[in-house]
């Protein structure tokens, strides 16, 4: 029987159990005890409380195993009260390399100790860290290098002639500096140094002072929630029947009825947007469940209930995974879809997209070999790790092999010929999908057979 993947939370965790939600219905068919045997063929005992809705004592098993939350559980029925029960760990992100600060060879320069008209002596010089330059304006004026004998950079002293304006306030905009970098070199070796000019260059101070902008003060505000939008409930009803492939039909006087057209799978959902339209005549009609609408925290006596929460939380969950009315029919049958059914849907998103995942993890994988090479079954699973297990590797592995893929040749001893790039087979397939869209129109409702 196919292996059932359940995404353990934290509630799971703290109380050592799992929820009975709809999908695992079959799964755990009846109550009493059960025995569920992990990775290590080790048996952990469970009770299975159909009216709580959860299978109890799995303390055991997720101690072993080491599980946490987001982990996932693979339920494999064997027999009668008997389960196999794969684990897979997320793995964790290993923490990041200190960085290593490698010095820096210091850096040299030609020189030029002296020349004459047929010999040129020169030498190479180590150079010092380059000064920094300063933001302010230049000062123009005399000035004069002192160099001894030594090979320390040169001390620069400048007599402004005029007052140097303020600097103005460091701002987000980077500016690029006009030639001003003082040289490093020292300056040839003699008993005195020439004087330099004072047109020749501007000179900048050496110390770099920046203004620090005073302090600002921040003032977070959080607006408020906005109130729900009671007016808009057939708008939200009309989206979710848009993304889950109901027909909404609009009774008059405040009731809706969602109409899953399935052939012999159909039904009907009568939704009340208000207490006044219970009482309405259009609250009399066809239909297999009726709903009443409210808030989270209201509780009709006698009349089962959506919440406009839990329905904006599954207008959110069918944009991220498609569901289907097939999906929804036990929760209309629960009699309550709100937050906490809400959840339950968001869970069963959670195992598609997790799938999705698994087969997304596969592909990026075998895009790492090129065309036309072995696939090892063992040697891939070794790469994947444990994000995804044998059996979902094997079904990903068997559906690559059939159209429109086709980017495996099964070969006898578990192996596959990569038949071309996952590159190129991706670009073939979003060719081919284009093309197929183009061709297609969009169904209206009355083309649907019944």
């Amino acid at each position: 029987m196919k292996a059932l993947r359940y995404i353990i939370t934290r509630p799971c965790l703290q109380e050592g159990s799992l929820r009975l939600l709809k999908y695992l219905e079959g799964t755990f068919p009846s109550a009493g005890a059960i025995t569920l045997i992990d990775d290590h063929s080790c048996e952990h005992h469970a009770q299975v409380d159909l009216q709580a809705r959860r299978v109890t004592g799995l303390g055991s098993l997720y101690h072993a195993q080491n599980l946490g939350v987001n982990d996932v559980l693979m339920i494999t029925p064997l027999a009668a009260g008997r389960y196999q029960v794969e684990s897979i760990v997320k793995p964790h992100a290993p923490p990041p390399a200190p960085r290593r600060e490698t010095p820096k060879a210091p850096e040299t320069r030609r020189v030029v100790v002296s020349t004459t008209p047929h010999v040129r002596e020169v030498r190479m010089q180590e150079v010092r860290a380059p000064l920094a330059i300063s933001s302010e304006p230049a000062v123009t004026g005399a000035a004069s290098v002192k160099v001894g004998a030594s090979a320390e950079a040169p001390r620069v002293t400048a007599e402004p002639t005029r007052a140097a304006p303020q600097p103005e306030p460091v701002t987000a905009r980077a500016t690029t500096p006009t030639r001003t970098a003082a040289r490093t070199d020292s300056a040839p070796e003699g008993p005195t140094a020439r004087p330099v000019p004072a047109s020749s260059a501007a000179v900048r101070p050496l110390d770099v002072r920046f203004d620090a902008p005073a302090p600002r003060t921040v003032t977070l505000t959080t607006p408020p929630a906005a109130p729900l939008n009671l007016r808009d409930d057939a708008g939200q009803l009309a989206e979710l029947a848009r993304l889950t492939g109901y027909r909404l039909e609009d009774l008059g006087s405040g009731v809706l009825r969602l109409n899953a057209e399935l052939g012999a799978h159909s039904y009907a959902v009568l939704v009340a947007t208000s207490e006044a339209a219970v009482r309405a005549e259009a609250w009399k009609e066809r239909a297999d469940y009726c709903v009443l609408l409210t808030a989270e925290g209201d509780r009709p006596v006698n009349t089962p209930r959506l919440t406009r929460e839990a329905l904006e939380a599954l207008i959110d969950h069918a944009q991220l995974a498609p569901l289907s009315p097939v999906d929804l029919r036990g929760y209309w049958k629960a009699g309550s879809v709100d937050l906490e059914a809400a959840a339950s849907v968001a869970e069963l998103v959670g195992a598609y997209l997790a799938q999705r995942g698994a087969f997304s993890a596969v592909l990026l994988t075998l895009a790492q070999q090129p065309a036309h090479s072995l696939v090892s079954v063992q040697r891939l699973a070794e790469r994947l790790g444990s994000g995804v297990n044998y059996a979902e590797l094997g079904s990903i592995l068997d559906t690559l092999t059939r159209a429109p893929f086709l980017a495996l040749t099964p070969l006898p001893g578990g192996q596959y010929l990569l038949r071309s790039c996952v590159n190129d087979m991706l670009t073939e397939l979003a060719e081919y999908a284009e093309g197929l869209r183009r061709r297609t129109r969009v169904p209206t409702r009355e083309a649907v057979p019944a």
